[in-house]
């Protein structure tokens, strides 16, 4: 018999919550047996959501939670004042091992600072990278780190390149994962100091399938499976990938409707439009997990709707069940 998976759910979390938040959890409880969810936030709120639908009650449970972290509130502050807040309980779950993973849509800040400060790091990781993934013409890829470590020195991504190596084989099934950094050129010498330092301790460590270089135009063509750099490179990519994303599904879409001609062959065209378009929809392959800690910390977009809060805590699944934590304690020890 499968094991059960036990997730936190930041009921209070993001622009849509708690009304997609509840939707998202009781699909994934119901669309998968190996899911309890513990929903944290305010109760009678939550339960009034709850009434709308229909799940196996032993598989879900409320927390109560008096106080909402805000998103422009600071983390630092927020995290040691609210003690109450649904951001903090869903930390404590998971550090007091009551639950495997937490899984919230609010304040990233806040998830980044409670996740290092309560949750804590595996021994040996010097900094947690939030690693997002993202689709391209050939399936997907990891991006880390694209929000928490800015300034990271060489080291650290020598071992972000380690942690998303981990995940990529283990969680997403891609053997012997490519490792590129994101760099301004594909030469050993392009870059700047930081990259430059960087390379040759990727290209000497033999746990990863170093490829070299990758520029930001060949990443949506799927270049490298795993893609290294530090939180400010990766967050521009990021935000470039999902802007531009956005920005080419509008035009087709208003192509589409300008003329009876195209709204003819829009008929004939959407079916596979679709299925193309939802393998780049982010929606499908849940948030972005805090990599390096004693937990599982996943981050979904503060506009997550059902389906992405679902997907989130289903990726919880395969984390736990092919241990990837205690993949990357060996990974980690072995660098000592």
């Amino acid at each position: 018999m499968a094991e059960m998976v036990n997730v936190a759910v930041d009921a209070m979390g993001g622009d849509n919550a708690p009304m997609e938040t509840v939707k998202g959890a009781v699909e994934a409880v119901n669309e998968d047996k190996r899911i309890r969810v513990f929903l944290v936030g305010i109760e009678p709120v939550i339960r009034e959501e709850l009434k709308k639908y229909s799940y196996d009650e032993a598989r879900l449970e409320v927390v109560h939670a008096s106080e909402v972290i805000e998103t422009a509130e600071p983390p630092v502050m927020a995290i040691r004042r609210k003690k109450d807040s649904s951001i903090v309980k869903c930390m404590n779950l998971v550090k007091d091992g009551e639950c495997d993973a937490l899984v919230s849509a609010g304040s990233t800040g806040a998830v980044l600072v409670g996740g290092q400060v309560i949750v804590g790091r595996i021994k040996g990781v010097e900094r947690p990278p939030l690693a997002p993934i993202i689709p391209n013409v050939k399936g997907i890829s990891l991006l880390l780190d694209c929000g928490a470590n800015v300034d990271a020195r060489p080291s650290q991504l020598v071992q972000f390149a380690k942690m998303g190596s981990v995940y990529m084989e283990s969680v997403i099934g891609v053997k012997n994962p490519r490792v590129g950094l994101v760099n301004i050129g594909v030469e050993e010498e392009k870059g700047n100091a930081l990259t430059k330092e960087t390379y040759p301790l990727l290209q000497n460590c033999p746990e990863i399938n170093f490829i070299g270089n990758v520029e930001a135009r060949d990443i949506a063509a799927g270049a490298a499976d795993v893609l290294v750099c530090e939180a400010f490179v990766g967050n521009v990519v990021l935000k470039m990938l999902e802007g531009v994303s956005g920005a080419l599904v509008g035009k087709i879409k208003e192509g589409l409707r300008e003329s009876l001609r195209s709204k003819i062959g829009a008929l004939l065209v959407m079916p596979a439009l679709k299925k193309t378009l939802k393998g780049f929809s982010t929606e499908e392959y849940g948030g972005a997990p805090l990599l390096g800690l004693n937990g599982l910390v996943v981050k979904t977009h503060g506009s997550s709707k059902a389906i992405e809060i679902k997907n989130s805590i289903l990726q919880c699944i395969a984390f736990k069940e092919q241990k990837i934590n205690d993949k990357i304690r060996e990974k980690i020890v072995l660098e000592d």
